[in-house]
């Protein structure tokens, strides 16, 4: 915990959020993870229930209903093999009991107050236009400064849109990469100059800290947690219930040029569909360009047009969620995943895999399954540390469905 002293002699509360982290016995649950050593000592129980991954939202003035909506939306549509649900997902204000002025033409109750925040696993701040002290000078007003004082050590945090204006203010973003809607990214800049700001990409994921830009990237935000906490299947399962696409990569561009081609333009799509039949065997970019009949530089600028990555970086995105799926469903041999999902070899499958989700596919494995017994177990553990930023490796993986 960190102030800064007011001219009137009080204090602005910051929370530093890597204080007392060793605290935390959940931190010793991610060192296992990443040595390879998770135990599975801390799945449930049949006799006990299976207990909930906690998501508090904060809703706070201004605050814009789509937004403040997708955590309910994505979260609430996820269950285990069982049809059980995964997660609880609770809204709070500042205060219990407030009616909260929205950016629409109706305001919202809300019932909770952050004393709800003693047993969030996760909180998530949607974004809002108020208070004005935030968006000029980078301060929280006292009455939201405060909540953060109730947030457990450990605890994930993540933000959709100017809710990364919120993070930032308490102190959970200094030294950290993230993201906001790319109109307010300038200003993002300017008022923390010691976050390192990614305009471009869609949402980053920095292990215990993740930040969106805004409105649909949200969405993707939402259901990339969901596929880090629970798998691809789960994930992929909430994005059909809500009718979005399983998954747009973390640095992906938030806009790009053309994303709905011409009617009258050829596009890349039958390579894409063509790709994702034949995952299991070498592919070319030659090969891809001849199922469009266009040149191999006319295909790779129409498909970074359309899908916002390099024909090769979205193969090695579809085999890695091919060899995620295989590893979650199957019981397949390690060997068997490899061939399976196009990279040949099991070292060359470890090597991607180690990449783009920072553990090994055994690991993966036992800690997804496990997982779907304890969504408890979930807390702020990652897979993988997702910056999306140019010419660092994401720690994400597109799912099978092709972008278009």
């Amino acid at each position: 915990m960190t102030s800064d002293r007011r001219a009137d002699g009080r204090t602005n509360r910051r929370t530093d959020p890597r204080a007392d982290r060793q605290a935390d016995p959940r931190a010793d649950r991610r060192a296992d993870l990443a040595t390879g050593d998770a135990k599975d000592s801390g799945a449930s129980s049949p006799q006990r229930p299976r207990p909930l991954h906690r998501i508090a939202v904060l809703a706070l003035p201004e605050v814009i209903p789509f937004e403040l909506g997708i955590p309910h939306r994505i979260f609430g549509r996820a269950y285990g093999p069982d049809g059980a649900p995964l997660y609880e997902v609770v809204t709070f204000g500042t205060t219990p009991g407030q009616l909260m002025p929205t950016q629409a033409d109706f305001s919202l109750y809300v019932e909770h107050g952050p004393e709800i925040l003693a047993t969030a696993d996760t909180v998530m701040v949607p974004a809002a236009y108020e208070p004005s002290s935030l968006f000029e000078d980078g301060v929280l007003p006292d009455e939201i400064a405060d909540v953060f004082r109730h947030v457990r050590p450990g605890t994930r945090m993540a933000s959709i849109c100017t809710g990364g204006f919120v993070l930032a203010a308490a102190g959970y973003l200094e030294g950290r990469p993230a993201t906001t809607h790319w109109h307010w990214a300038n200003r993002f800049q300017r008022l923390f100059p010691s976050v390192r700001v990614d305009p471009e990409v869609l949402y980053v994921d920095d292990g215990d800290v993740l930040t969106s830009a805004g409105v649909a990237a949200g969405i993707d935000l939402c259901v990339h947690m969901v596929r880090r906490d629970f798998g691809a299947a789960v994930a992929n399962d909430v994005a059909r219930r809500s009718v979005v696409p399983p998954h747009r990569d973390g640095g992906q561009s938030q806009y790009i040029q053309r994303p709905v081609p011409e009617p009258q333009l050829a596009t890349t799509t039958t390579a894409r569909a063509w790709a994702l039949g034949h995952l299991h065997e070498p592919i070319q970019l030659r090969d891809m360009a001849e199922q469009e009949s266009m040149s191999v530089r006319t295909f790779t600028r129409r498909f970074r047009e359309e899908a916002g990555v390099s024909p090769g970086q979205w193969l090695t995105q579809q085999r890695v969620e091919r060899a995620r799926h295989l590893l979650e469903s199957s019981d397949l041999s390690i060997d068997q995943v490899a061939h399976e999902s196009g990279f040949g070899t099991a070292q060359s499958m470890r090597q991607h895999l180690q990449a783009a989700l920072g553990v090994p596919p055994t690991v993966y494995r036992r800690t997804f399954r496990t997982n779907l017994t304890d969504p408890g177990s979930t807390g702020a553990q990652s897979t993988g540390n997702t910056t999306g930023t140019t010419g660092t490796t994401d720690a994400t993986a597109t799912t099978a469905t092709a972008p278009s």
